[in-house]
């Protein structure tokens, strides 16, 4: 089970959405803080390219120097937080629309219920196997 894949995409996902949770959440509590500026959490963009990573051609590090052009594994996907600057919604400098991130929180929290629901069926799956039936 610790080889497998798909329980490293799992944890990553369900760690992304987490951290998305809580910006959401600070975006939400700041919403009329004046000069605020809202934090946006990607992760989706490395994860799919580790994914599928076995469609493009792999690039070799040799050096401890070299940069590498995206993540190599599941373990070296990690959720970015930026703070969105070029934005304005509101004359204060207050860039958070409270519509839009009710919208993202509850996105982030289907995406979480769904992985969550993948993950107690994919164990449900192997304890059948392990039970024998």
């Amino acid at each position: 089970m610790v080889q497998d894949v798909t329980w490293k995409v799992m944890e990553k996902d369900l760690e992304g959405l987490a951290k998305r949770f809580k910006a959401n959440s600070r975006n939400l509590a700041n919403a009329n803080t004046p000069g605020y500026q809202r934090r946006n959490v990607s992760f989706e963009d490395q994860l799919r390219d580790v994914v599928d990573s076995s469609k493009k051609l792999k690039m070799t590090i040799t050096h401890h120097g070299h940069i590498p052009t995206r993540p190599h594994s599941v373990s070296d996907v990690t959720p970015v937080e930026r703070q969105i600057k070029d934005e304005i919604y509101r004359l204060d400098g207050n860039n958070v629309d409270p519509e839009r991130e009710m919208a993202v929180l509850m996105e982030a929290r289907m995406m979480y219920g769904a992985m969550s629901r993948f993950a107690a069926r994919k164990l449900a799956n192997y304890r059948t196997v392990i039970a024998g039936r």
